[in-house]
């Protein structure tokens, strides 16, 4: 899992190259016969203003959508990665190719408003814990072909991120445990398998939380649990793990949660439900 003391990083350029080809693709086709109507020496200037309170997400992704079209749009950027910013504030201010500004507008507005939605629904959840030891945890629920951009958008707003698939670390759930034979079968080929990676096992009982305890869990997930349960559950672990709590987690009743002493909550609505910010672009020649 991902440390929150440090500053997110972007994925890689070639990842974030490819989110953009593959997003221009399927807008421009086999061209922007609306934007052909514009002379081609013509020239704009534009700005982007955000509508709402919201955290700012996406400006690599929105950079890289003109970089692709034109290398001569000049982007200046008023408002950070990871920063607030409230109704009516421009974000940036655009200027170049007027063919290119109208053909790249729609797509590189998309990333910024799905990006910055995500980073400000992390931000929520994690003001709501803030103070206590708990972190917010994202899930894989995550909006096909984007996850590494979603998981950086968490970063952006103060969360922390679960594993990015099912190759970097281990959580042995239910059905895994049935096709094992049992919680420590499971846990004790996880260990034979990948030794280097950190092994996770989701439990539903307090019963079970004690055999993944005796098993040598690393993390073990509450799931379901109900809240005089968590806080047992915090007492019976007494640090021997990391706990987390996930199951159907909203905001109501968070706070109560976080103050148990558990490492994390994990919210899949982070990156499932997410709802796009409003940006809107103002272009004029």
């Amino acid at each position: 899992m991902c440390p929150t003391n440090v500053r997110p990083q972007p994925p890689a350029a070639e990842q974030i190259q490819a989110d953009v080809t593959h997003a221009l693709e399927e807008d421009l086709g086999t061209g922007d016969v609306t934007a052909e109507l514009v002379p081609r020496t013509a020239w704009a200037e534009g700005r982007v203003i955000c509508r709402e309170d919201a955290v700012v997400c996406g400006r690599h992704w929105f950079n890289e959508v003109f970089r692709q079209l034109d290398d001569r749009v000049d982007i200046h950027w008023q408002a950070r990665e990871g920063q607030r910013t409230g109704p009516d504030e421009a974000i940036c201010t655009l200027a170049g190719p007027a063919r290119a500004l109208l053909s790249g507008e729609r797509t590189a507005l998309n990333f910024l408003q799905t990006l910055s939605g995500t980073a400000t629904s992390a931000r929520h959840f994690a003001d709501i814990v803030a103070g206590t030891h708990a972190r917010i945890l994202d899930t894989r629920k995550t909006l096909p072909g984007l996850r590494a951009a979603q998981k950086y958008a968490v970063r952006c707003g103060g969360g922390t991120n679960h594993r990015q698939g099912l190759y970097d670390a281990i959580l042995i759930k239910e059905n895994h445990i049935v096709a094992c034979g049992s919680i420590a079968d499971a846990v004790a080929a996880a260990r034979a398998r990948a030794p280097e990676l950190s092994v996770e096992v989701e439990v539903e009982s307090l019963p079970e939380l004690e055999q993944a305890l005796s098993a040598g869990a690393d993390i073990i997930m509450l799931d379901n649990f109900s809240l005089t349960d968590v806080e047992r559950a915090v007492a019976i672990t007494a640090r021997r793990a990391r706990l987390e709590v996930s199951g159907n987690l909203g905001e109501q009743g968070l706070r109560e949660l976080a103050e148990t002493g558990i490492d994390y909550i994990s919210i899949g609505a982070i990156t499932k439900h997410v709802r796009a910010v409003d940006y809107s672009m103002r272009l004029s020649l």
